[in-house]
């Protein structure tokens, strides 16, 4: 397996990729108390649980599966405290660990639940969707959505490892296939020309997975070095929202079933690149190659809702800071910046 550090003091951390390693995830994790609680969901639960159960098991570790609906609801607030009651039956203690196996979803409410339950509790990343394992699962961002917005409640609370199995894609129905390619798109803007390349010159999903476990490696190495930097969103982590200010208010809009997130998100890199480019922050062109690269992955590039029906989301997004919405903007393919303004006044 292909390991990368987690730079952060005493809460650094591993993120280990390999193939077909699931099996052996017992090598790995630690217990003291020696339980270990897995929240799954419909999708993943069924075709990935009984292995990663049944080689703790193997291990010695007394383990509780707990599987919640597929989808972004069930990422709310709501069903928090039946996974609190679930970890009080089970008497798991502060010594005992949490494995989230699953997407976004999973590793986001069981992270926040990690952080919360016990006033903390160990807990390691586990995902399963390409999303999860190019993007939500490193950097220790946990949240619940609120009806009023994405991620309103949240942490930062690093999980222990981050255990990604490239094999598990192999599983993975197309539309979450799509979805995450919208976040590995999303560093090719960012931060790494040559990697959007190599994305543009891939034509299919097989031969995507040839070079997944480079393309997941690269991706994790970009946020990795971000999140050293930058560990709590004041800075240079902001970059990694490019396109999430108007995608997550597209989700919001549609209260979180138009939309996968990486659609919304595609939708939120092309026009904010229109603007970039309208506003002469962006080299020429940009925009068309952000397009047609969207296209090519069958991801959406835009939405019939008016910027101004989706203001109030906007300006509730975690962005915001003071009296201005700090947006990501691209100078060109691989180079990045945040760019202050008004979201009135930049919508129009």
């Amino acid at each position: 397996m292909k390991t990368l550090r987690v730079n952060l003091g005493e809460n650094s951390y591993d993120i280990l990729i390999g193939s077909n390693t699931l099996s052996t995830i017992g090598d790995f994790v630690e217990s003291k108390g020696g339980k270990v609680f897995i929240l799954s969901d419909t999708n993943v639960a069924p075709i990935f649980a009984n292995t990663v159960m049944d080689n703790l098991l193997e291990k010695g570790y007394d383990c509780k599966l707990m599987v919640l609906p597929a989808g972004e609801p069930t990422k709310s607030i709501t069903s928090i405290t039946p996974i609190y009651s679930s970890m009080i039956e089970f008497k798991l203690t502060r010594r005992d660990l949490i494995i989230t196996l699953g997407g976004g979803v999973v590793g986001d409410l069981g992270g926040f639940v990690a952080s919360t339950y016990l006033r903390g509790v160990d807990f390691v990343q586990v995902p399963t969707s390409l999303l999860a394992q190019v993007d939500s699962s490193v950097g220790g961002k946990v949240a619940v959505d609120l009806p009023e917005g994405k991620n309103l409640v949240g942490s930062f609370y690093q999980p222990k490892l981050v255990f990604i199995d490239v094999a598990a894609l192999e599983d993975l129905p197309e539309k979450y296939f799509i979805d995450g390619m919208a976040e590995v798109i999303k560093y090719g803007c960012i931060k790494d020309e040559k990697l959007f390349e190599l994305l543009e010159s891939i034509k299919s999903r097989s031969e995507f997975m040839q070079k997944a476990e480079e393309i997941i490696y690269t991706c994790c190495d970009i946020k990795r070095r971000v999140v050293e930097v930058d560990e709590k969103d004041n800075g240079e982590r902001m970059l990694l929202n490019f396109g999430h200010t108007y995608g997550h208010a597209i989700e919001k809009h549609y209260n979180f079933v138009g939309y996968s997130h990486g659609q919304a998100v595609a939708i939120g890199m092309a026009f904010i690149s229109k603007i970039s480019e309208k506003l002469g922050q962006c080299e020429k062109g940009t925009t068309q190659r952000i397009v047609k690269i969207l296209t090519q992955y069958g991801l959406p590039c835009e939405d019939k809702v008016q910027p101004q029906d989706v203001l109030s989301a906007i300006l509730n997004d975690k962005k915001n800071l003071g009296k201005k919405l700090h947006v990501v903007l691209l100078k060109k393919i691989g180079e990045s910046f945040t760019y202050a303004t008004d979201a009135k006044y930049f919508l129009n």
